[in-house]
């Protein structure tokens, strides 16, 4: 949910693709969508002006978020249903809300403005301030904890697997090394360690040599992956027929997952041979993209923040008997 966000400016990423795709599966009487990932609103205020009947079940686990869409929901209180919750517990919320089925479901991954344009939740190497990261600020687990606690291998691990970091040994070392000395309890800090164990002739390209590691935190501390590994199933297997979902992921590690996810359901699995294809093994989702699309230019003239968006969608064709 990377979008331009201010309380009276928030640009919600590829609004009209999104409203186009889901449209067709919300034509019908009360339909019911779930958003994964609530953010400040956006996508769902638009939701619910374009379908008067829908219901808006909307989840996230930043306070923040929460209290910030009910504000601007308001209008729309007697539609709404926003629950403080992981979307990795989106089927625990659609059974809770006594919805056992949805028309819709949008996920809007990724971290939003706010989280990172304030200096105080440490999600950013651009400013000096707390190792922290946390989505949930409820939660234990933060960036500085990772840092200074996890064994080395393990940092590496993190580094390589969610980092993509070519060089998550060295980094991971370093840390080790300057963490003995003093605790790291700074973006900065870690920027400047990260920076320090890059080789010279990488630092030259690519952007911050931080970024890398900052995401690979962000993602272990919120466990983002293992979130989307668990809500997105859900909402596939809660659509209804013709039901719609789109995925805008913001890295490849959220649209690789997109991307299996979608292929498993949408392939004939029948044994290979057979003149008849099995009904048991016909697909039950169809494609509504092919592979990944991309924010049009005049969208990233609008808001930059949506150069890495990549939208997947598809379409419940089949129900189980």
């Amino acid at each position: 949910m990377d979008d331009d966000a201010g309380m009276g400016g928030h640009v919600p990423v590829m609004l009209e693709r999104v409203l186009e795709l889901l449209g067709p599966a919300l034509a019908r009487p009360a339909p019911v969508v779930v958003d994964a990932n609530l953010g400040l609103g956006g996508h769902s205020e638009a939701l619910l002006a374009a379908h008067p009947g829908l219901h808006l079940i909307g989840i996230d686990r930043d306070p923040f978020a929460v209290d910030f869409s009910t504000r601007r929901l308001a209008p729309y209180a007697e539609r709404i249903t926003l629950v403080h919750a992981s979307s990795a517990d989106l089927a625990g919320v659609l059974a809770r809300t006594g919805r056992a089925s949805v028309d819709g479901a949008l996920f809007d991954l990724g971290v939003s403005s706010p989280q990172l344009d304030e200096a105080e939740r440490g999600f950013a190497y651009s400013y000096d301030a707390p190792l922290d990261m946390r989505m949930d600020t409820s939660q234990e687990l933060t960036a500085e904890r990772v840092v200074n606690d996890y064994p080395a291998a393990e940092l590496t691990r993190i580094l390589r697997d969610y980092g993509e970091e070519r060089f998550a040994a060295r980094v991971a070392g370093l840390i080790v090394k300057e963490r003995a000395k003093d605790p790291i309890t700074s973006t900065k800090r870690l920027a400047d360690i990260v920076r320090a164990a890059i080789p010279a002739a990488t630092r030259r390209t690519g952007g911050n040599p931080a970024k890398r590691t900052f995401q690979a935190l962000r993602i272990e501390v919120n466990a983002e992956l293992s979130a989307l590994e668990a809500a997105l199933p859900a909402a596939l297997d809660a659509l209804t027929l013709g039901g719609r979902v789109v995925v805008l992921s913001y890295h490849s590690l959220e649209d690789r997952l997109t991307k299996q996810a979608l292929t498993a359901r949408t392939r004939d699995t029948s044994p290979p041979g057979l003149p008849v294809p099995l009904p048991a093994h016909q697909p039950r989702f169809r494609l509504l993209t092919r592979g990944a699309e991309l924010p049009s230019d005049e969208e990233l003239a609008r808001n930059p923040r949506a150069a890495s968006a990549r939208l997947r969608a598809a379409e419940r064709i089949r129900v189980d008997d």
